[in-house]
């Protein structure tokens, strides 16, 4: 564990190093500003109530569209894995939703709606194929011979959805989330860029390119990484116990 850190630490210093090679060899803050004046920019942005209000929207749009989309998407799995025609009706609506680029989920979204759910339905698109598509490939690798001796010890629904369903789908729900949880929180702060609702962390970035701040863009891009990590983190563990405690 304390070797892992110390890797982590010493690759982390030797990247700060190239950023301040590079600081030092483009000599133009307004393209590549020193690590100095990022982190006191952060230090500046995090002391103010705009700065929260800017990350608490954020999290609250992408949030909201990855829950729904964990919710429908797993449904959708398990009615896919487990009936013929909601494969037939749901499976190429979802593989088309897939396929289809997060710009262009934008840009059609802009004729649709407001600009400020444009990151919500966004985040919900990106994560509900990948949620859909892990979850009922985990339902139908389920071991058919368990289910056989669940009937023939004539075991409640319930416990069958919790002694067989949910361990056999579980590690692919998971899988699911984390990696829907990267494509949301990246999706959904690029659509706030383009779509620049009135508060947001897309917003701060998009006016942080406009007047060339580019101590702020990188700061905000900071922010992103961070809590980016955070919530994965977070996400892992949340999931992990409600599935060991089911």
């Amino acid at each position: 564990m304390g070797k892992d850190f110390a890797k982590k630490i010493a690759a982390g210093a030797v990247w700060l190093l190239i950023w301040l090679l590079c600081w030092l060899t483009v000599g133009k803050d307004v393209l590549i500003p020193s690590p100095a004046a990022v982190l006191l920019r952060l230090g500046q942005l995090i002391c103010t109530l705009p700065f929260w209000q800017q990350v608490g929207l954020s999290l609250l749009r992408i949030l909201t569209g990855f829950a729904l989309a964990l919710v429908l998407g797993a449904v959708f799995g398990a009615l896919t894995a487990r009936s013929a025609l909601a494969d037939t009706l749901l499976s190429p609506a979802l593989r088309t939703v897939r396929a289809i680029p997060v710009a262009s989920f934008i840009i059609l979204l802009f004729v649709l709606m407001s600009k400020e759910y444009i990151p919500t339905v966004t985040s919900f698109l990106m994560v509900l194929p990948v949620v859909w598509s892990n979850v009922d490939q985990g339902v139908r690798s389920t071991d058919i011979q368990l289910l056989e001796m669940a009937q023939v010890f004539r075991l409640s629904r319930r416990k069958v959805l919790r002694h067989i369903w949910l361990p056999q789908v579980a590690p692919f729900f998971l899988a699911a989330a984390r990696t829907g949880m990267g494509l949301a929180w990246k999706a959904g702060v690029a659509a706030e860029v383009l779509a620049a609702p009135r508060l947001g962390i897309g917003r701060a970035l998009y006016e942080a390119k406009v007047y060339l701040e580019t101590a702020d863009l990188f700061a905000w891009t900071a922010v992103i990484v961070c809590i980016s990590v955070v919530l994965e983190k977070g996400l892992v563990w949340l999931i992990g116990r409600c599935c060991h405690e089911a």
